[in-house]
């Protein structure tokens, strides 16, 4: 289900056309899909493009879409992580129709691999990981037959049935799969299907303590749930056999598809799960809805809208390539979707106190200053002005370059929303410092009078300084310097106690002169200032979103944010290179 209003369905694309067949031969007869995320860790950018194209194509067809948890590795998972991806989902505009998990079939998919042990297709092996790691092979070798691998029907059924019992220690003994040592695809090597791990999971408690890889529960959770196209990202293409191997040696009576999709990626941002977790627990970040971070919560938190999100997604398609985005790509569209939506008021970030010597003291004006210029829709509002105010530092210079058009000495600005103002005093403390600028107004070039006696360059934003509001500014750059793409993961096998989990190339144990990931952490990717903004921001609530002239678009932050002293993040700045290529 999609609640999103005039949603756009999505563009051409080989999955839309397989689906096409698959109805028009009469091959299904209704689209089921599913968003199958592990909870082990938040939502990030990757997961919302997969969101899309399951619940997406799924509407498209009038079919339905589940959200599945496949929560088979207790270790590594929470319930912390489960609500948070069902809020994110929500977030990003969709509902599923059926919730699921992964544990709700782990009966079933028990008596599965009693059925492959009995088929003689899965036997008990005694080898500790690092021996199976070993024998595995190479892409280039073959791998080795374990000793284990000629057990009789019989002595698997009965270990397998003691390791349930809880009879073993954590990686004693796993299930594997009885395929073939020297297949040229290494997920065909005798994959392991199950192993112990005596650990308390979310679900079922201590029930069992034995769980099933990932790499084999999949196929039958989306078997048993009549999933029609199992859609998920181009990494799992090598797994695509042992998928269907499983589909057909476990004998289900659905026999679903999987089709791949180039995963999002996008440049100078890391996706994966192992490497967030760790930003997070090393404290690099500040938890995983840091806005620095491409998890969906972050980006809620810095302030992108789902819309920007979905829009996002959809411009970038689906497709089997694998490549890499542009941040600036996923900034256009934030600022296409907040141009017309957020108010647009003035905030000083760098503040220098301003002295109008001919304003009455005592005296405060109240000016009319529209709040959208793009949208007249969104009214006007009134803002205080008064004999002194705050300006940006680096809107004055004592000796300024050529066609420096801001506030020097003996020049003239207009102040946005109100008045001329010439320099004629500069203050400096001990140091040389300038504190303090004096100025003298013209009250016959106020905003909005028509007035047209002389013109100036110059225009420049303020904040009335008795009534301004303190607040804070973060200002953020990308977490990491590296503009490189993060390394394509690849599938590594894992096993006795470990999840089958996409692991990079990069993430390998770094020793010696090996970089690791985290000496690319940007030291500037945030920067905290104290500065003002109007009066009439002081109630400001979290997720609340404005441009302030000249400096960006900005969200008030959701943890930080006080009423009275409101906390912005800078979502995105106001200019950028980038445009779309005309279609």
């Amino acid at each position: 289900m999609i609640n999103v209003e005039n949603h756009r369905g999505t563009p051409s694309n080989f999955i839309k056309n397989v689906i096409t067949e698959d109805l028009k031969s009469g091959k299904v007869k209704e689209v089921v899909t599913r968003f199958p995320p592990e909870p082990n860790g938040y939502l990030h950018i990757g997961h919302a493009k997969a969101i899309w194209i399951n619940f997406t194509l799924a509407d498209e067809f009038g079919g339905r879409t589940h959200l599945r948890f496949d929560d088979t590795n207790p270790v590594k998972e929470d319930i912390e992580y489960v609500n948070s991806i069902k809020e994110d989902v929500k977030w990003l505009g969709f509902d599923w129709e059926e919730l699921r998990f992964a544990s709700d079939y782990f009966e079933e998919m028990y008596s599965r691999a009693v059925l492959l042990i009995k088929k003689g297709k899965a036997y008990v092996d005694d080898q500790s990981a690092d021996q199976i790691r070993e024998t595995r092979g190479t892409l280039t070798e073959p791998g080795q037959n374990s000793p284990y691998r000629d057990r009789s029907v019989e002595e698997n059924l009965d270990l397998f049935e003691r390791m349930r019992g809880g009879e073993f220690g954590n990686g004693e003994r796993v299930l594997r799969a009885k395929i073939n040592m020297s297949s040229p695809n290494i997920n065909l090597r005798d994959p392991v299907i199950y192993r112990i791990s005596h650990a308390f999971h979310h679900n079922t408690g201590d029930k069992w303590c034995i769980y099933p890889m990932y790499a084999f529960a999949h196929p039958l959770e989306d078997a048993i749930e009549g999933v029609t196209h199992s859609l998920c990202s181009l990494e799992f293409e090598d797994q695509r056999p042992f998928y269907d191997w499983v589909v057909a040696e476990c004998e289900m009576n659905c026999t679903p598809h999987q089709y791949e999709f180039g995963r999002l990626n996008v440049a100078q941002t890391v996706t994966s799960k192992r490497k967030l977790k760790q930003l997070v627990d090393a404290a690099h970040v500040d938890g995983w809805d840091d806005p620095r971070m491409p998890t969906i919560s972050g980006l809620r938190r810095l302030g992108y809208t789902p819309e920007a999100i979905r829009s996002f997604i959809f411009e970038t398609g689906i497709s089997k390539a694998y490549g890499t985005i542009d941040r600036q790509v996923m900034e256009h569209f934030i600022r296409e979707d907040l141009k017309l939506k957020a108010p647009r008021t003035m905030a000083v970030l760098d503040p220098l106190k301003v002295v109008i010597t001919n304003y009455p003291e005592g005296e405060v004006e109240w000016l009319d200053a529209e709040n959208n210029t793009e949208n007249p829709e969104m009214g006007i509002r009134q803002i205080p002005f008064s004999r002194e105010i705050y300006i940006e530092q680096e809107d004055f210079m004592e000796d300024p370059p050529s066609k420096y058009f801001r506030l020097f000495p003996g020049n003239e600005v207009r102040l946005k929303h109100a008045y001329f103002i010439r320099c004629n005093e500069v203050i400096k403390d001990e140091n040389g410092k300038v504190v303090e600028i004096h100025c003298t107004y013209d009250p016959e070039t106020k905003s909005g009078t028509g007035f047209t006696g002389r013109k100036v360059k110059g225009t420049i934003h303020w904040v009335e300084a008795s009534q301004a509001v303190p607040a804070e500014f973060r200002l953020f750059e990308p977490l990491f310097k590296d503009e490189e793409e993060e390394v394509q993961p690849e599938l590594v096998p894992e096993v006795a106690g470990a999840e089958l989990v996409q692991e990079d190339v990069s993430e390998s144990v770094e020793t010696g002169t090996e970089k690791s990931f985290l000496d690319d952490i940007n030291p500037n990717s945030l920067q905290i200032v104290q500065g003002y903004v109007e009066p009439n921001m002081k109630d400001a609530a979290p997720q609340d979103k404005f441009q302030f002239f000249r400096h960006g678009y900005f969200n008030v932050d959701s943890k930080y944010s006080q009423p009275g002293r409101p906390v912005f993040n800078r979502v995105v700045s106001l200019k950028s290179s980038f445009q779309l290529p005309k279609k």
